[in-house]
């Protein structure tokens, strides 16, 4: 395997060599261009999960990986810098939804084709879109939040804040949806909302410490679309001396927000591993280099497309949604001041 690192671009391109898997396509240069680096998942996970899957589907071919660092221009001159080197696939998740339509435009003037990776391009049609639902990932969080809210007794007309994710991205303006779904139908008051600059946590805590300090007492529930947002919602509430925490949804099932829910900070998540949402696209790509047209399971933004369903997890189900299912294991979550709350669910004897 050939491996080429690029401190610029922040790119790895890997080449793999297993004759055994079978392949119904020549040798072709594919692109796989993501969007920062603020989470870990794209090097951890998504990237990893893409490259074996080509591997096995097309295993001469050349995998080109790049990352842009939050940065729309680099995330520009990563495209160009693609298809000079001869990308027939690009698989792209934007930095900005709405500034991607002028990539995919781009691509296509050469005859590339551009699967849109986990955000959509809804300006201009990308040939295939592939992620998780995540309009129902914003519901799911919300009405679980909404859910548990009802059980414990919090009386109508309580308020909550809402976090949302960065308003260029537009999975997280299908995210803002379904909590805004799950929230207008509920008995609860949204205090104050936020769109959070770049997914940022650093971003989200300080909005966070600013409504606590306005609101106070009356924040019940905090929904923050992601991982890292509730973080920083939740490093904010223990700065302000909350105690007991009000309960803050989150997404992505890191392992930070793995151990925050074990620990009784963080309420739930969503288990999504990028590795599923990967696959996919590598079917995809494999599909268009032989020719043929990948069946669409649904269609968003006059995009052909394929959605899945995640899981909501709770500390009620985390150990059969995170650690029965191998999505992590123990020893890498339960560190440290977690073992005890890992026994006290049955993930550690």
């Amino acid at each position: 395997m050939k491996i080429r690192h690029s401190i610029a671009t922040a790119s790895v391109v890997a080449t793999g060599f297993f004759a055994a898997a079978a392949s119904a396509q020549d040798a072709a240069t594919v692109a796989f261009l993501m969007p920062d680096q603020a989470s870990t998942r794209y090097e951890e996970h998504d990237f990893p999960g893409f490259k074996a899957a080509m591997e096995e589907l097309c295993p001469d071919c050349e995998i080109v990986y790049q990352n842009a660092n939050a940065d729309a221009s680099l995330q520009q001159q990563q495209i160009n810098s693609v298809i000079a080197q001869g990308a027939k696939i690009i698989v792209l998740d934007p930095v900005d939804s709405a500034a991607a339509a002028g990539l995919v435009q781009i691509a296509h003037s050469q005859d590339v084709k551009v699967i849109a990776y986990d955000r959509p391009i809804p300006d201009v049609p990308a040939d295939y879109y592939v992620s998780f639902d995540n309009k129902g990932i914003g519901e799911a969080i919300a009405q679980s939040l909404v859910d548990h809210l009802k059980a414990e007794g919090v009386p109508e007309g309580a308020g909550v804040l809402q976090i949302n994710g960065s308003p260029t991205d537009a999975a997280a303006g299908l995210i803002r949806d379904g909590i805004d779904v799950a929230l207008d139908g509920s008995e609860y008051e949204t205090l104050a909302e936020y769109d959070t600059p770049d997914w940022a946590p650093s971003k989200a805590q300080e909005w966070a410490a600013g409504q606590i300090s306005r609101f106070g007492d009356e924040i019940i529930g905090i929904v923050a679309a992601n991982d890292g947002t509730a973080g920083g919602a939740i490093a904010a509430l223990k700065a302000a001396g909350a105690d007991p925490l009000p309960p803050v949804t989150g997404n992505d099932a890191t392992i930070a927000a793995l151990q925050l829910i074990i620990s009784g900070d963080q309420y739930n998540t969503i288990s999504k591993p990028s590795e599923i949402v990967a696959r996919a696209a590598a079917e995809v790509t494999a599909t268009f280099l032989k020719g043929e047209t990948p069946e669409a399971k649904t269609t968003l933004y006059d995009t052909p497309s394929e959605l899945f369903v995640p899981a909501v997890v709770t500390r009620e189900n985390i150990k059969s949604e995170i650690f029965d299912k191998g999505i992590q294991t123990p020893e890498e979550v339960c560190t440290g001041d977690y073992a005890e709350g890992c026994r006290e669910l049955g993930i550690l004897q």
